[in-house]
């Protein structure tokens, strides 16, 4: 149960942050018409691949910030992934705001469309050192156990955007990048509560939200571990290495997830085009499919927050495969279910919401392999096993996309969901295969003691 204590939260998190503002900003843009709609899609969709670049610096921390919080100290870590946050969300910049119009001309041959798109990458792009800090910041807190502030924090923005889109899209006429504007300002608001609250949770002793439950969980699994964590605890605490070592513990850390990310977002852009081979109702259906699965993915990723969080801590996380195989299934039933209703909201041609209810019914095969396969990757990342989630993630795909490709012109869209499920359960088993000889590649991730847990705050 403390693994879905911290998934819940998250899950919360990840439909408001990174489903809810894309769609508000397209609600309130799509009165300055279709060619607004297409900027939007296109620069929200690219800023999505964007977050993978930083993924190696938060996803890093938190696992690290984990392992040290009751242990050693965490601010050198912490200072360490401010400085990398930094460096990364400037060059980003940097590069982004310059090549924001050939960037923009790469999705779409319509140059007022391009336009539309080259004016929110102006304001988005500059801001993304604000979108990488909040990221981390977010990350920081998790690493510390804590996953309902960075929901809070999601909520939070999602409100001023609400607020904020209207008034300068409409309001002060700034049109498609007001809505960037307004994303960005939000997400500065947002960045400075959350500062403060991380400031005051790094300068007291007062456990991160959920912490109680999970140490007490941890304590219940493993006394044994608990009473070499409290023998360790008392043992010369060694010097602490330079924050070169640091960064490259953290870079070494994330790096596979991040990999693993923009790996999955390059093979959406293909299948994109394999799809649109079959003609625009089947690319149709698959959009607004993709779309609706998105709300039931969410928890797959939400238990490998939470699995890879407490791994980092307690060194077990519990049935994570067992947890996303269930939830895979779980959301293969939901979907089945309202494929026929949910399409409907989308499209009002018969054809392209059939081709949409078909994807869903498809997804049945997919989702309970991919469902699984996510969820553990949480726990591979957080044993130092990230580079076998990559590796597994990159061989599913090598047998999907040429299959799908082979599939479509012998079974039209058919042949494509199954090489999709096809190529998640290669992962999968790739993934889960049994280690010969395996043992842990993190060292002291022991449950912490009572005593240091009690005692003074870990990040000073």
């Amino acid at each position: 149960m403390a693994l879905i204590r911290l998934a819940l939260p998250v899950y919360v998190e990840l439909l408001t942050a990174v489903v809810a503002v894309g769609l508000i900003d397209l609600l309130w843009v799509s009165g300055l018409g279709e060619r607004a709609v297409a900027a939007v899609t296109i620069a929200t969709t690219v800023e999505n691949l964007v977050l993978g670049v930083v993924l190696a610096v938060t996803t890093g921390t938190t696992v690290l910030v984990g392992r040290r919080d009751g242990r050693l100290p965490t601010a050198p870590v912490v200072r360490t992934a401010w400085l990398l946050c930094a460096a990364t969300g400037l060059a980003v910049a940097a590069c982004g705001v310059p090549l924001r119009e050939p960037l923009a001309g790469l999705f779409t041959d319509d140059a007022a469309t391009a336009a539309l798109t080259a004016g929110f990458f102006l304001v988005s792009m500059a801001g993304v050192p604000v979108f990488y800090a909040q990221s981390l910041a977010d990350g920081v807190f998790k690493g510390f156990g804590d996953t309902r502030t960075p929901m809070r924090n999601a909520l939070l923005c999602n409100a001023l955007v609400i607020a904020l889109d209207p008034l300068l899209i409409h309001g002060l006429e700034l049109g498609v990048p007001g809505a960037a504007l307004a994303t960005v300002l939000a997400r500065l608001v947002t960045l400075a509560v959350s500062l403060t609250l991380l400031r005051r949770r790094t300068s007291c002793a007062v456990p991160a939200a959920g912490g109680a439950a999970e140490r007490a969980d941890a304590h219940r699994e493993a006394p044994t571990a608990r009473v070499a964590g409290e023998r360790a605890d008392r043992a010369p605490t060694a010097p602490e290495p330079p924050a070169r070592a640091h960064a490259a513990e953290i870079l070494r850390t994330g790096l596979p997830m991040s990999g693993d990310f923009l790996a999955r977002s390059l093979a959406g852009l293909l299948m994109v085009d394999i799809v649109g081979g079959l003609g625009v109702t089947a690319l149709a259906g698959y959009g607004i499919g993709t779309k609706v699965m998105l709300a039931g993915v969410m928890a797959f990723y939400a238990l490998r927050q939470a699995a890879l969080i407490r791994t980092a801590r307690t060194g077990r996380a519990g049935p994570v495969l067992r947890y996303g195989l269930a939830a895979g299934a779980a959301v293969a039933a939901v979907l089945n279910t309202v494929a026929a209703p949910a399409a409907g909201l989308f499209t009002g041609d018969p054809a392209v919401a059939a081709a949409a209810v078909d994807f869903l019914r498809w997804m049945t095969l997919y989702l309970v392999p991919f469902g699984g396969l996510i969820a553990l990757g949480g726990t591979l990342q957080a044993e130092g096993r990230g580079s076998r989630l990559l590796t597994a993630t990159l061989a599913g795909f090598a047998v999907q996309l040429p299959l799908a490709a082979f599939l479509a012109s012998a079974l039209g869209a058919s042949g494509v969901w199954l090489a999709m499920a096809a190529g998640a359960a290669l992962s999968l088993a790739g993934a889960s295969a049994p280690r010969a000889g395996a043992r842990p590649s993190a060292p002291g991730r022991a449950p912490r003691s009572t005593r240091t847990t009690a005692g003074r705050p870990s990040a000073r």
